[in-house]
């Protein structure tokens, strides 16, 4: 073989030797602890971050802890991005560049806490890192298989990433108010009925975005963790309200929508779903149009009766 021409062999074989080392063997978005364990214990360095959890209570060795409040907006509009500047030093001090296989762990305490995991998945998936995992059941689970724990979190070299933002898997409340004349965008709200149905909220309007369909993120859970893959298929088909070819999942902040996200994108492969990372929260505030509002006297009634059961249910 001509000289120029093995160079260019032993080039293609080392850069497909390197692209087969940036994503683990095994890998996928949602990894089982045992098949986490065995991708830790292989040759391709692996980023374990913990979003949730008592620091106390330790974490995957070798694994770093980054509070999922560093991934979220004010206690206004807790789904609101943080600063680009933000995300980017905190990209670098965690270590994470592109390349990087990045394994995403919550506490696993409820099914509501794998949406910590699911929303810092897609935050970073949107800032370029391209090989991204959540672990099912969380650290919870990890520790009810026995496996080792680590007392302290690890320390690792920074980075020098400068991550580009991807509006790939977003809508804002601009674009997601165009689309409520779009025929072919479903808005999903991901909350449980009572929220859909304006019964109970935490935004300035009880109700739901103007002509959202609901399906609730806990119908993928048994118990803390996520179905199997076959259970998650049947369910996307009896469950799914309306077929288009854009899906936006929304929810309070962002958070639970994020789960039906994650599901819908990330393991069932429905195309084009995207978040609405601020959701009901920044909508209400804006006064837009919505749906299921209760009259003002049917709600105050709500939030009154609401408050006294606190109060009695709190007595001795």
């Amino acid at each position: 073989m001509p000289r120029p021409a093995c160079y260019l062999l032993g080039l293609w074989i080392w850069l497909a030797a390197s692209a087969a080392l940036a994503q683990p063997a095994q890998w996928s978005p949602l990894l089982q602890v045992n098949t986490l364990a065995g991708i830790l214990d292989g040759p391709v360095p692996v980023r374990v971050i913990h979003v949730t959890g008592d620091a106390g209570a330790g974490v995957i060795p070798g694994a770093v802890r980054a509070p999922y409040s560093d991934f979220r907006g004010p206690g206004s509009n807790a789904g609101q991005l943080p600063p680009m500047q933000a995300l980017q030093a905190l990209l670098q001090q965690l270590g994470i560049d592109a390349e990087t296989p990045v394994v995403v762990v919550h506490q696993g305490s409820s099914a509501s806490d794998f949406g910590a995991a699911t929303r810092v998945y897609w935050t970073l998936k949107s800032l370029g890192v391209q090989h991204l995992a959540v672990l099912n059941g969380g650290f919870q689970q990890w520790q009810a298989a026995g496996l080792p724990v680590s007392m302290e979190p690890a320390v690792v070299p920074v980075s020098r990433y400068q991550p580009l933002w991807q509006d790939t898997w977003r809508l804002t409340s601009e674009q997601v108010a165009d689309a409520l004349a779009d025929d072919r965008i479903t808005l999903l709200d991901s909350r449980p009925a009572a929220f859909y149905l304006g019964q109970q909220s935490i935004a300035a309007q009880p109700g739901t975005i103007r002509g959202a369909e609901n399906l609730s993120f806990a119908t993928w859970f048994d118990g803390n963790q996520l179905k199997p893959l076959s259970e998650l298929q049947q369910l996307l088909s009896t469950n799914r309200p309306v077929q288009t070819p854009t899906t936006v999942a929304f929810c309070n902040t962002g958070h639970w929508a994020s789960i039906n996200w994650f599901v819908l994108s990330e393991l069932l492969g429905v195309s084009d779903t995207r978040l609405y990372a601020e959701s009901v929260v920044e909508w209400a505030q804006q006064a837009r149009p919505m749906d299921n509002q209760p009259g003002r006297l049917a709600w105050y009634w709500d939030m009154t009766r609401d408050w006294w059961r606190q109060i009695t249910d709190n007595q001795p």
